[in-house]
């Protein structure tokens, strides 16, 4: 809705016009009517908690991987809290603000004839993205799906968040198997736009893909060479940067004396060139008289540089992705358009490794998990998942939840095992997730912060893996590598004894307490840190006290 002025003096709307000026006068980029929509309800100064529910959580604690119910904006503020700097992959499928009820603003649907319609989503997505960024590690990179309705707006936006050298790639993606049969120019692909918090510093860190089967298929074994199936790539090179020794003659098995092609050269000097003779790493043909060819075999393959058309042959489809969802929660329709595993998977192998972090705050129907699940499953990997998704309820819906509901229960399944669509067991790919959900607590009712609440996020801040919370004097993860985590809820005197014994057998501690200063009179040591609760965390948080 537009912005009421009435209330304005003269003075209040030249300053409001003088700053409109000074915006609009921007020479290129985006501009949305940010002061003109309707404030999100999502944003504002309250501090973000999560409360751990441990009956739908999946597995047994120590839990690795974390499910957040809530609005992703809160989730995000938190997870800045927590996981600063530590993303490695950020994939999104946010709306696509096509106006068929699929944004929700404030409790209700963004409908296609609202003024402000792309304002709104400009607004929505950039208050996320900038918290989202900071989340990335410095090799971090972030992938969103998109269609034709915000691609232009969502690519000047991700240029004004992550800035425009940051640009790693527009991927076309073949959604559909055919045309739409209701219009005679049918769209068959969306977009998956992909920045890096750093491009210097992701380039060296992208992976290649391993070969398709259709690749793999050009690779034989004619010579019955003992190091397995090979395919010949050419031996030539283009003259710009040839030096003297790439031109030489070559004498074939069958005598046949070679020279390079006109305006080309050999790709190697003739040093090396002989040296691969000898290790049987030419091929010079059936008869040994054609022009020579370098042996790569599959063995030796690392794989292949991916380009940015993915076909729904390689990635999978829509109706894929359908299926999918359908087998693991026996039913039908009960979430539109949910993307293929496949098409996940191959953002994941190009962009993460066993062991790295990926998040989702647009989880859907859980995708994301279920993808990176069967990555780990394939290459023995421990990649760890956050997911974000909100209930979904709106005024017209007010019971439903999204979240719980198919997200957390798909994943579920998943990693437990499940029974598909055709009545078959499938086995599960394991694994484990805490189902977190996000209380905002006023800024001026820290003190009513609660115990849980602290723990689990001093966990997440220190450790890989979160435990709940059990009622203690203290409570204490131990440290390997990293200082043992301590948190007192309320101290007494009496358990000094059995606090000073933990400090003794770590070599660095950090305690979290809410009497700081008394405990420090009692527990001096080096290699001790203290930490007052509530106000590391709003330190952390970004609160002004």
């Amino acid at each position: 809705m537009g912005r009421n002025y009435d209330h304005l003096g003269k003075d209040e709307l030249v300053a409001l016009l003088q700053a409109r000026d000074r915006r609009d006068a921007t020479k290129f980029g985006l501009v949305w009517e940010a002061d003109e929509i309707e404030r999100e309800k999502a944003i504002n100064s309250d501090f973000v908690a999560l409360d751990l529910d441990p009956g739908l959580s999946s597995g047994v604690a120590p839990w690795r991987n974390l499910i957040i119910e809530g609005d992703n904006f809160d989730a995000l503020r938190h997870l800045n809290m927590t996981f600063k700097g530590r993303v490695k992959c950020i994939y999104i499928d946010p709306p696509y603000n096509t106006g068929n009820k699929d944004f929700v603003y404030n409790d209700h649907f963004v409908e296609k004839e609202d003024l402000w319609r792309h304002s709104t989503w400009c607004e929505f997505m950039f208050q996320r993205l900038t918290l989202a960024k900071d989340l990335l590690r410095e090799d971090g990179v972030i992938f969103v799906s998109i269609d034709d309705n915000e691609l232009f707006h969502l690519g000047l936006l991700m240029d004004k968040v992550f800035g425009a050298g940051n640009f790693v790639a527009n991927i076309v993606w073949q959604k559909r198997t055919s045309p739409d049969a209701r219009l005679n120019l049918g769209a068959a692909h969306d977009y998956v736009l992909a920045y890096a918090n750093a491009l210097s510093a992701l380039k060296p860190t992208l992976n290649k893909i391993p070969l398709s089967g259709k690749r793999t298929g050009d690779f034989k074994n004619p010579d019955n060479d003992s190091r397995g199936v090979w395919a010949s790539v050419d031996l030539t090179g283009q003259t710009g940067h040839a030096t003297p020794e790439q031109f030489f003659i070559i004498e074939t098995p069958s005598r046949k004396k070679l020279s390079p092609p006109p305006g080309r050269c050999w790709a190697l000097s003739e040093k090396t060139f002989k040296n691969l003779v000898k290790e049987n790493r030419i091929w010079f043909g059936k008869n040994g008289d054609s022009r020579p060819r370098i042996k790569k075999f599959l063995s030796e393959s690392e794989g292949s540089t991916t380009w940015t058309w993915w076909t729904n042959e390689e990635v999978g489809h829509n109706q894929e992705g359908t299926k999918e969802l359908n087998d693991v929660m026996s039913g039908s329709d009960i979430f539109s358009n949910p993307k293929p595993t496949r098409l996940i998977e191959r953002i994941l192998q190009i962009a993460t490794n066993p062991g790295d972090l990926i998040l989702d705050f647009f989880a859907g129907s859980g995708t994301t998990a279920h993808a990176v699940q069967k990555m780990n499953k394939a290459d023995c990997g421990n990649r760890r998942f956050i997911l974000v998704s909100s209930t979904e309820a709106t005024e017209d819906a007010p019971d439903k939840n999204l979240c719980r509901d198919v997200c957390a229960e798909r994943v579920r399944r998943v990693i437990t095992g499940y029974r598909n669509a055709k009545g078959e067991d499938v086995e599960g790919l394991g694994g484990d997730f805490a189902y977190l959900r996000c209380r905002k607590i006023a800024s001026s009712r820290l003190l009513d912060i609660e115990h849980e609440q602290v723990w689990t996020a001093l966990q997440l801040i220190h450790r890989p893996h979160l435990l709940p919370y059990v009622e203690a004097p203290f409570l204490m993860a131990e440290g390997g590598e990293d200082a043992a985590l301590i948190y007192i809820p309320r101290f007494e005197k009496s358990i000094l004894p059995r606090l000073r014994e933990a400090v003794r057998r770590h070599a660095s501690v950090i305690i979290y307490s809410w009497q700081p200063g008394l405990l420090r009179q009692h527990l001096r040591a080096d290699h001790v840190q203290h930490e007052a609760i509530p106000e590391s965390l709003v330190r952390r948080f970004g609160l002004k006290k």
